[in-house]
């Protein structure tokens, strides 16, 4: 017992700084922090303190500082990679394609605005799928590299144009409604362009074009768009549209208007009558000529129709079973070139990468 007790008295002994063991004090004294010596106590215990936490504070200093050179090494090797990839051996991996989805690269300039490099490898890539895995074309191939070529070239030009559509859009306050959109989309399944079903619609748009539901939606809110820019800038063929559509309202005879007004050469001759009974379900039938049609009866004529390369006005002649004879005005836009040209003497455009 007296062994243990003398243990004690010595590890409590052994915990008091040396200094507070003041000469003549007893054992018990030794051993107790007094209100003269706390302050002193105090700061010796934050003095050993001190030689525990400064190396553990230099060592998380020292990681952060390592830690954060590795990010911007690999940061500045992610970049450099991405730049040559995009703009000198012009990649068109599903990786960089991926990055470009997430960082936004431009592939161009247009005014102050840039164009986001996943544009142009948006339509590029859908184009080499489809001719890789439908038409079995192989680019690598040196016989067909003169194609490439000529098509990537006319997609940048497309993506370039589709920024100006979206520019004017803005000025115009022209939008696409997810309505819109819709009512393409079921028109086309209707149609069974690309299947008359969910599924098949899905796996059509995987094995034609590699693309998600969202990928075609997005390709047809920029048709959509296009369309409605074209029909609001392109001012002589709205007015030759009106100018018709209202000598037709006044009594004058269709076939007349169509002599007067329709760029269908191959109709003029025939009053403007359309070859063959017209099915609105027919692929080759745009959503909008359809329900114009449905919407009519024999002998009346339609409101202005935009289809997006022009204008047109049809008139129901015969309904047969819900196939129609059918006559029509065309009026067709100026070529896309040509209608911008307004906007792009206001907005220089500057390419990324030369093709």
């Amino acid at each position: 017992m007296n062994k243990i007790i003398a243990r004690s008295k010595k590890f409590v002994s052994s915990k008091v700084p040396k200094r507070l063991r003041g000469k003549g004090a007893s054992e018990n004294s030794g051993s107790r922090i007094t209100n003269e010596t706390v302050a002193e106590a105090r700061e010796d215990v934050l003095l050993s303190a001190r030689k525990i936490i400064y190396p553990l504070t230099h060592s998380k200093h020292r990681v952060v500082v390592t830690s954060s050179l590795l990010v911007l090494v690999a940061l500045i090797a992610f970049t450099t990679y991405m730049l040559l990839s995009l703009y000198r051996y012009k990649s068109t991996s599903d990786f960089t394609y991926r990055v470009t989805q997430i960082v936004p690269f431009p592939v161009a300039k247009v005014g102050g605005s840039f164009v986001a490099y996943d544009n142009y490898l948006f339509e590029l890539k859908r184009y080499i799928y489809y001719y890789n895995n439908v038409e079995n074309i192989d680019f690598s191939n040196p016989v067909y590299k003169p194609q490439l070529d000529d098509q990537k070239k006319k997609i940048l030009q497309r993506v370039v144009d589709q920024e100006y559509i979206r520019q004017i859009a803005i000025k115009k306050e022209i939008t696409v409604s997810v309505e819109e959109i819709d009512a393409r989309i079921e028109t086309l399944k209707e149609q069974n362009r690309l299947g008359n079903n969910d599924k098949v619609f899905r796996d059509t748009l995987r094995d034609f074009y590699n693309w998600s539901e969202n990928d075609f939606r997005r390709s047809i809110r920029n048709d959509i768009l296009t369309s409605k820019v074209l029909a609001v800038i392109d001012t002589d063929a709205r007015s030759k549209a009106n100018t018709a559509l209202d000598e037709i309202r006044k009594g004058v005879d269709f076939a007349t208007v169509v002599a007067a007004y329709s760029d269908d050469e191959r109709t003029r001759v025939s009053g403007g009558e359309i070859a063959g009974l017209i099915d609105p379900k027919d692929r080759n039938i745009l959503s909008e000529q359809a329900d114009a049609l449905s919407g009519l009866k024999p002998g009346e004529v339609s409101e202005i129709i935009n289809l997006g390369y022009g204008f047109e006005i049809l008139k129901k002649l015969e309904d047969i079973d819900g196939q129609y004879r059918a006559a029509h005005i065309l009026v067709t836009f100026k070529p896309i070139e040509e209608s911008l040209n307004e906007e792009k003497a206001l907005s220089k455009a500057t390419a990324y990468i030369h093709l």
